[in-house]
């Protein structure tokens, strides 16, 4: 054998640890979790940095990296039938075609991969200060080959739009916290936590809100002494206050503020006037998303808003309590009155109150009822019954069979609600 064979031999295996390391950096860099990477170069990671800077542009960084392993591919393959040809004649060619098949597959794509894909973030710290440059040296020719593979997308009709829907991020984190929750490594309280978060922004506060047939309210013209043991008995720290119209609101009175008159008054409740202590109503479209309200309620340093609809007509109040709870789920206090609003019955079967919210099911059941349509459990029914059903009547969807138990004139009071067991 020549020093020629020799030489090209071990020019041949450098190729292929080149062609390794271009692979092994590719699926690194593209595996790498962004969030760890941006954490890292908070900290102070120059080498973090470089990698943030890379993955910014991803297409320019894959480009880059398949030209050159597609490069170092081609020549050691070449490289190869030159040498085989020149040993075994016309036959080298199968022989080269095999051998750096196996080759390639094996040392520079299996093995650097798998090798990259368990510690991606490891690894790409490691290659990122050797494949910026190689990636600014390759930026304009990969530039030319991204607009030549668009053209021809656009060509066939494909979208090549870079863009990502302001939804992705979210639902990106959710479906990671989803499968960690399903891998046992988050419990179910810290998942629907984070959900009630990632999904404030897409709730109005007409999905919140205490609908008005369930307010407490006080009439101002009832006698003071009535108003004021009304306050001070309720469990309620904020009543909305009418004048003789329940719809028509003209203040909210603070438990507080009528404690602070008692006491201006020497305890003297004809020296009150229970209107002038009231606060200024503040209403909000039923439309506003339960994010902007929560920034509103933080901002404004207020706690209670009452919900109108596009005439003005009030729908109900949202409290900050309201919101929060979307978040860490129920709040109660000393003060709250127990509603049961599920009882689980011995045959695994539910009794569900109608007014119960499709979230606040889904989240003490784990079940996943859709809420596009519906607020509430029997929103949820009528919609696809497409009907007011009557008392006595069974429906089957989403894997529950709901048997109407009590109805009011057209209100579904409670509902039995089973789960069909999957065969």
């Amino acid at each position: 054998m020549s020093l020629t064979f020799w030489v090209t031999l071990i020019g041949i295996a450098l190729l292929l640890f080149i062609s390794a390391f271009f692979s092994g950096s590719e699926t690194a860099l593209t595996a790498a979790s962004k969030a760890r990477i941006h954490q890292m170069a908070r900290n102070g990671s120059s080498r973090a940095s470089i990698v943030k800077t890379l993955i910014a542009s991803k297409e320019r960084l894959i480009g880059a990296l398949l030209l050159g392993n597609n490069l170092v591919n081609i020549l050691a393959s070449a490289l190869a039938t030159s040498v085989l040809i020149s040993v075994f004649g016309d036959n080298g060619v199968i022989y080269a075609t095999l051998i750096m098949t196996l080759a390639v597959v094996i040392f520079a794509e299996v093995l650097p991969k798998t090798w990259a894909i368990n510690q991606p973030e490891n690894f790409a710290l490691g290659v990122a200060p050797i494949i910026r440059p190689f990636v600014i040296v390759f930026a304009p020719l990969t530039a030319i080959i991204q607009a030549l593979v668009r053209a021809l997308l656009n060509l066939m009709g494909v979208k090549t739009d870079t863009t990502h829907s302001a939804l992705a991020g979210r639902e990106e984190i959710r479906g990671t916290v989803d499968l960690l929750h399903a891998e046992g490594e988050v419990i179910k309280d810290d998942r629907d936590m984070l959900g009630g978060i990632l999904d404030l922004s897409e709730l109005e506060v007409s999905e919140l809100m205490v609908h008005r047939t369930a307010l407490f309210t006080l009439d101002a013209s009832l006698p003071r002494k009535e108003i004021i043991d009304a306050v001070l008995n309720s469990p309620f720290t904020r009543i909305p206050l009418h004048m003789g119209d329940p719809d028509e609101i003209s203040g909210v009175l603070h438990g507080k503020d009528v404690l602070r008159a008692l006491i201006r008054a020497d305890g003297d409740i004809n020296k009150i006037d229970v209107v002038k202590i009231a606060r200024k109503p503040w209403f909000v479209p039923e439309t506003t998303s339960a994010q902007s309200q929560l920034n509103a309620f933080l901002k404004k340093n207020s706690h209670f808003a009452l919900v109108v609809d596009e005439y003005g007509e009030v729908q109900g109040i949202v409290t900050l309590e309201d919101i929060l709870e979307e978040i860490v789920g129920e709040i109660s206090d000393e003060h709250d009155l127990e509603l049961e609003g599920i009882t689980k019955q011995s045959d695994g079967s539910y009794i569900v109150d109608g007014a119960l919210p499709i979230r606040d099911l889904n989240r003490a059941l784990n079940w996943d009822l859709p809420d596009e349509e519906a607020t509430t459990i029997a929103g949820l029914v009528i919609h696809e019954a497409k009907s007011i059903p009557d008392q006595s009547r069974q429906f089957t969807f989403h894997g529950l069979r709901i048997k109407i138990v009590k109805k009011t004139l057209n209100r579904l009071v409670q509902l039995r609600i089973t789960p069909i067991k999957k065969s």
